[in-house]
């Protein structure tokens, strides 16, 4: 077997009216600060908020009644969950779940909202595959693979027919990789439609097990990434074998890179990607030399992210930008000294978020001690003068 354009076309007449047709927009404000022309489809928009549902629903649709009957097993991190969980239960499909320790609450919440069982086993996403598949066969269900199998990658393809229908244009195509399917599906589609795009994929460092492989290298894997939803140790052997040959780049980018990412989408277009679902705009802002100037698509390729996780964050963000800084000040322990700091910082017009006093630090002089004060700026360059006013009053200064 092999995968198709036909297979990804009949695909995307079993799909019509049963997913949403998420909208490819260009973006002005993320193509301007990029220096490209910019095109987003929003996947955060399906029903579950990712672009799962597409391999999921594809595979559900192609079983036979006796093994729907028998019902259907998964292993995911969570957007293949909702996706399998979601669509099993509108057709009527018992649906397990096997999900590794540590999955986002909001995606175990959701994906028992659907009606799915949820078992929690494995320390990551191979652990939780294997244990899988091992209860799927004794209970004689049928097992549906996230990404090593062509009926999900057909129904992940009808991204690519969208893209190109929306965007006939486009010079480049960024997808991000965990286990190929995603790129497989869209890569076939994309090169038999318009053999001239390039197709990039994008791996989280901590996980670059289709670059490792393509490049013939042992790169070691592993490790709490932000991008959880590509946090694959071993691409797929079909989805590998598959989507080589058509891409034409592996980008790998690291945390920092999707955090930045994650906040863009939020401060600039006002939506939320979780970290796999930033990849692509991460990609774009980590190497904007590589893609200067062309017309760029690239997949919001879900939204499920923990709400506390992105406060972090959007938080962290605002240090990186020194929008929010934090002056450690070693000063006298007298009366007062806090008042003439905290004048400092206002009449500079800054927002102290935070004090912390520390007497007990061994290199600070015993009738010293040392301050740590929080302070919401506007810029870097406000930043930076507060910094020149408090160094002003004589006492030692460090900004982080």
């Amino acid at each position: 077997m092999s995968l198709s354009l036909e297979a990804i076309q009949a695909a995307a007449e079993r799909l019509k009216g049963h997913i949403v047709e998420t909208p490819c927009a260009f973006s002005q404000k993320l193509s301007a600060i990029t220096r490209t022309q910019l095109w987003i489809k929003y996947e955060n928009q399906q029903y579950t908020s990712a672009f799962k549902e597409r391999g999921a629903l594809n595979k559900l649709a192609t079983l036979s009644a006796d093994e729907r009957a028998r019902g259907v097993y998964a292993a995911s991190a969570g957007n293949h969950a909702q996706g399998i969980a979601y669509h099993a239960q509108r057709l009527g499909i018992p649906a397990t779940i096997v999900m590794p320790h540590g999955t986002p609450f909001v995606k175990v919440q959701k994906t028992q909202s659907y009606g799915a069982r949820v078992v929690i086993e494995g320390a990551n996403y191979d652990d939780s595959s294997a244990h899988a598949q091992k209860i799927c066969a004794d209970a004689g269900a049928v097992y549906v693979h996230p990404f090593n199998d062509y009926d999900v990658m057909a129904g992940q393809g009808t991204l690519a027919i969208e893209m190109l229908e929306a965007v006939p244009d486009l010079d480049v195509l960024l997808v991000p990789i965990g286990g190929g399917g995603l790129i497989a599906g869209m890569a076939t589609a994309a090169k038999a439609l318009k053999p001239w795009i390039k197709v990039i994929g994008i791996e989280a460092a901590m996980y670059p097990s289709f670059a490792a492989r393509r490049r013939g290298l042992n790169m070691p894997t592993g490790g709490s990434t932000i991008a959880e939803g590509i946090a694959v140790k071993a691409v797929g052997d079909l989805s590998f074998t598959t989507a080589n040959p058509l891409v034409d780049d592996v980008l790998v980018i690291d945390e920092a890179d999707f955090e930045r990412a994650i906040a863009a989408f939020v401060n600039v277009e006002k939506t939320v990607a979780e970290g796999a679902g930033a990849a692509g705009l991460a990609a774009v802002m980590r190497y904007p030399e590589k893609f200067e100037g062309q017309k760029v698509g690239l997949i919001l390729c879900g939204g499920n992210i923990d709400m506390r996780l992105l406060a972090s964050v959007l938080q962290r963000e605002l240090v990186r930008e020194k929008r929010l800084v934090t002056y450690r000040i070693l000063g006298d322990d007298r009366p007062g000294m806090l008042s003439l700091v905290a004048d400092v910082i206002s009449r500079k017009g800054g927002n102290i978020v935070d004090v912390a006093h520390n007497r007990l630090v061994l290199d600070v002089p015993a009738k010293g001690a040392e301050f740590d004060i929080l302070v919401e700026t506007q810029d870097a360059r406000h930043a930076h003068e507060i910094a020149d006013a408090l160094r002003a009053t004589g006492y030692a200064l460090r900004m982080e």
